[in-house]
């Protein structure tokens, strides 16, 4: 068939399946049942408990044909809508072997020639001998020829009455044919391998199994290219079936592969994943989780974890326990920290498989959450400050005097969610692999890096000689303790910019209000404290909780502050290429308000004169992409580039299309020296 009688079958599909009227008032005796349909059970008298096969007969007229449960390239499979009574069910509906119909490099799994699809019907064994069991079938099907489609309906009936289960003699020798027409099932799996976009099946079959016309149907759309040719290769007793690997990526497919002479195979066909392959994945698994080992401790130093830096301080400061004691905190910690990067890591996880673009420190670009850890910081900042005493929440103390592991488990949390919103060396690339990887080796990775966060504590706690080079205890911890404030209050101020970014003027302040709310009933416990009075908790736990539950009303209604232009370079991927064809280097760079490495990095090397002047001579072309409030099309590109969080800076220079990466860190003369060698 030429491509014009191509084009006719594609019109004619699109518009059958919207107005099929038209295509009827033009088509000799279209007002005719194209594919005729009826409905025939085994037996007429099933048997209460058990069950009867039901054979939907389908035979198309003249050079029209139907379709298999995957139609292939074009058309559609039958759609069966099942009316039944009450302890009356059916099963999977069994599908005979297809032909093959290829036009214009179309392949279409067809049925040209009378067929039956087969069900069971299953009787409940309450029914009465007997009852009357109506079944009623309404079905869409398409059915096509080469130059037209037309989209038919059928209802079909039969009533059927419970009793011996005894065959229909009229419909026995009918029953026979449609089942031969059914493919056997393999009794073991086939394994497949992709390489080079060229799929190899690998199928189990006697030497005694005769071959003469083989195909394999995958019915799995897109597993395999249907219209790509198919090069069958026999050894002994397997089978092998080469032919190009479909849109779909699959770690399984079903499958039919036909025989010939009317007999087929259906097959599951299961990813064997090569010896080598294998090998290279536990290679990438390890390095992954060895990054964010590193990454995690490294984290420790990083300019955006001055509240762990605190918190670690104070517990560090603290002296005169046992050694028993000290390793169970140092346990409790660490399973803190490591439950709570397995908790954000588990749920990105979750959230990008429901399809959400999201990546790394996702809990910093929701304002609601942001306001929750502003009060949580609030009250840590004034209980250090010594505003008042609440052993539960004193930089992880003891969450009862009974019990210090307890305590040092919750550290480990709140350490952990304050210090995980930027990524550092090592930990952008195990983080990016993590995200790539199988759910259960990227939960691993995401351990790997809570244990690195928590390993100096870890080592604190199970090493002596460094327990005994900790300071003595004494007044002095009183006034660490106080300094220890100065950052916890830094860090309201760096989340109170943040929202600031996220939302309008009018809800950032009263945020402001809200945590001034939560410090003043920190003030009255305090106060109660030092009095010595019943329920001293009382003003601050109340406090608090209504500051939380306006906040987050008013967040929930508000809506976000539209950012500002960042100048005419906000990132995009068309102006990018735009930019990538001309003959100006381009420096793209990722940021986020939250980050504070970002920050760091633009006080220090970007937002300079210096650079500003050597960019200006070059004619450097720079562009920003901001993901503070998160965005899909930057994540993606993140994702692309082997990152799950910012910052990424990427250097293109004129003539090369792939660019170079700069360093998560940047001095003063890095981006210079791209233009002054």
């Amino acid at each position: 068939m030429k491509l014009d009688s191509l084009k006719q079958l594609l019109l004619g599909l699109c518009l059958g399946l919207s107005t099929p009227a038209l295509i009827a008032a033009d088509m000799p005796g279209a007002q005719e049942v194209l594919i005729a349909s009826s409905l025939h059970a085994a037996s007429s008298t099933p048997a209460a408990n058990g069950s009867t096969t039901l054979a939907i007969h389908m035979e198309p007229h003249g050079e029209w044909h139907g379709y298999w449960k995957q139609p292939g390239d074009v058309g559609l499979a039958p759609k069966l809508t099942w009316h039944l009574p009450e302890g009356v069910s059916v099963g999977e509906v069994a599908y005979p072997l297809p032909q093959t119909l290829l036009i214009d490099g179309m392949m279409n799994n067809v049925y040209g020639q009378p067929y039956a699809l087969l069900t069971e019907l299953t009787i409940a064994d309450c029914l009465a001998v007997g009852t009357a069991l109506p079944i009623r079938l309404d079905m869409q099907y398409l059915a096509c020829r080469h130059d037209a489609c037309v989209p038919e309906r059928a209802s079909l009936q039969t009533t059927l009455h419970v009793g011996n289960g005894e065959p229909d003699p009229a419909l026995a020798a009918d029953f026979v044919e449609w089942r031969k027409a059914l493919p056997r099932p393999l009794a073991v799996p086939a394994s497949f391998t992709v390489t080079d976009q060229l799929l190899r099946l690998h199928v189990p079959l006697p030497a005694s199994v005769e071959i003469t016309d083989p195909h394999l149907f995958s019915a799995t759309k897109q597993a395999i290219v249907d219209a790509a040719p198919q090069r069958f290769e026999r050894n002994e007793s397997m089978l092998t079936i080469e032919t190009r690997v479909g849109t779909q990526a699959t770690d399984s497919f079903m499958a039919t592969l036909a025989l010939g002479n009317g007999l087929g195979l259906e097959l599951e066909a299961r990813r064997e994943v090569p010896a080598a392959e294998a090998e290279t994945g536990v290679v990438v698994v390890l390095l992954a989780l060895a990054g964010a080992v590193v990454g995690g401790l490294l984290l420790n130093l990083m300019p955006c974890v001055f509240p762990i830096l605190s918190l670690k301080a104070m517990s560090l400061a603290r002296a005169g326990t046992s050694a028993g004691a000290a390793r169970r905190e140092g346990l409790a910690y660490t399973a803190g920290v490591m439950a709570m990067c397995m908790a954000l890591g588990g749920g990105l996880l979750a959230l990008r498989a429901g399809g959400t673009q999201i990546g790394w420190a996702f809990q910093l670009q929701d304002p609601r959450m942001i306001l929750l850890l502003l009060l949580l910081t609030c009250v840590i900042a004034f209980n250090m400050a010594g505003l008042f005493e609440l052993r539960s929440i004193n930089a992880g103390a003891e969450l009862t005097q009974r019990d210090g592991a307890a305590g040092a488990f919750w550290t480990g949390v709140l350490a952990a969610f304050v210090a995980t919103p930027c990524t550092g060396p090592f930990m952008a690339a195990a983080l990016g692999t993590a995200l790539i990887l199988p759910p259960l080796a990227g939960m691993l990775v995401f351990a790997g890096l809570g244990f690195g966060i928590a390993l100096p504590f870890l080592l604190l706690g199970f090493i002596p000689a460094l327990q005994r080079r900790m300071p003595k205890p004494g007044l002095w911890m009183a006034t660490l303790r106080h300094l220890l404030a100065v950052p916890m209050f830094l860090t309201m101020l760096a989340l109170l910019w943040v929202l600031g970014q996220q939302v309008s003027t009018n809800v950032l302040t009263a945020c402001v209000g809200y945590a001034m709310l939560a410090a003043f009933g920190l003030w009255l416990t305090g106060l109660r404290q030092r009095a010595m009075k019943p329920r001293a908790w009382l003003p601050a736990v109340l406090a608090i909780l209504l500051a939380g539950s306006l906040g987050l009303n008013q967040l929930a209604q508000a809506s976000a502050q539209p950012k500002a232009a960042v100048s005419q370079q906000a990132f995009d991927r068309e102006k990018l290429a735009r930019l990538q064809e001309g003959n100006k280097p381009v420096f793209l760079y990722f940021t986020a308000d939250w980050c504070m490495t970002c920050k760091v990095n633009e006080q220090v090397a970007i937002d300079r004169s210096a650079t500003a002047e050597a960019f200006a001579e070059a004619g450097v072309e720079m562009m920003r992409g901001d993901w503070t409030n998160g965005d899909p099309e930057i994540t993606a590109f993140l994702e692309q580039h082997g990152r799950s969080g910012v910052p990424l800076y990427l250097w293109y220079t004129p003539g090369q299309r792939e660019p170079l990466t700069l360093p998560q860190i940047l001095g003063p003369d890095t981006l210079i020296e791209q233009v002054r060698p």
